[in-house]
């Protein structure tokens, strides 16, 4: 029997009536305090992570901005480790205020600079997420051919008519988009068609080990296919080996992204320091 009070039972969530459930949605809650306050303080930063062109692994292609925010103690915390809890609430809508702002400026410090940022369709209909990039196109109207606004595929699909709408408006001011995460949720290939997306990132699940894996490299091919029948760009995310990278070169894929070409880092190589040496 329960050892549970009645009374407590009784005003339980049923998705927290077992202990497991529980103790999930405790370590949420806590999860959304401490990035409650660490947005509250602003203690947010972007990651950098290179997205390499395959024919050309030394040139990358463009950036990723990765969302991460400070705890408590000034450790740096991966989105992975929050955005689960945080994405279908408002701290969700304010961390992609915040990523698209510190993304924005970055476009404006160097304008050599091409970077993709991670949106929901959510922010779509929140206010100040519009703002931040209506300002910053209207600051700058080259600035939009830099930017590439990445949805994940669930996201996209959550409210597919709105997505194809908000993509047609920004398409014209020069901004591309990324359908992140491809293959890992239940893609309509009707709204993919709709869609016309630019670029499209195929899950790590498919890529890491693929040299090794026959099912991937199918399922990877089948995925490339689809792509290029959409005219889309490829990039497979969570290249982590030589090998791997080896046989998506043979495969045909246009960029790669992975731990095997750079860590995500907030000191990318136009914001890190140059030292001078001198003459001998």
């Amino acid at each position: 029997m329960s050892k549970i009070p009645l009374s407590l039972r009784e005003s339980l969530d049923p998705a927290e009536s077992s202990p497991l459930n529980f103790a999930v949605a405790q370590r949420d809650r806590e999860t959304l305090s401490m990035v409650t306050r660490a947005v509250e303080r602003r203690d947010v930063v972007l990651a950098f992570q290179p997205v390499v062109q395959t024919l050309r692994p030394d040139r990358p292609a463009f950036y990723e901005g990765l969302i991460r925010v400070l705890d408590d103690t000034g450790r740096v915390i991966p989105a992975q480790d929050f955005i689960g809890a945080a994405e279908t609430t408002e701290i969700g809508r304010k961390l992609d205020c915040l990523a698209l702002e510190m993304g924005l400026l970055s476009l404006a410090e160097d304008r050599s600079l091409r970077l993709s940022v991670n949106m929901s369709a959510r922010s779509i209909g929140y206010p100040d997420w519009m703002r931040i990039l209506n300002r910053g196109l209207a600051m700058d109207d080259r600035i939009g051919e830099r930017l590439i606004l990445e949805i994940t595929e669930s996201s996209a699909m959550m409210m597919p008519e709105l997505v194809s709408v908000f993509m047609q408006d920004m398409q014209t001011k020069g901004i591309c988009f990324a359908l992140d995460d491809f293959g890992a949720g239940y893609t309509s290939f009707r709204y993919l068609r709709e869609f016309y997306f630019d670029i499209l990132k195929i899950d790590g699940q498919f890529i890491t080990g693929i040299a090794r894996n026959p099912d991937n490299q199918i399922l990877t091919q089948a995925l490339m296919s689809i792509s290029r029948h959409f005219d889309m760009f490829t990039v497979a995310e969570a290249v982590e080996t030589a090998e791997d990278a080896a046989w998506l070169t043979r495969a045909g894929i246009d960029c790669m992204q992975g731990y095997y070409f750079g860590a995500p880092t907030i000191m990318p190589p136009w914001k890190a320091p140059t030292t001078h040496k001198a003459g001998i």
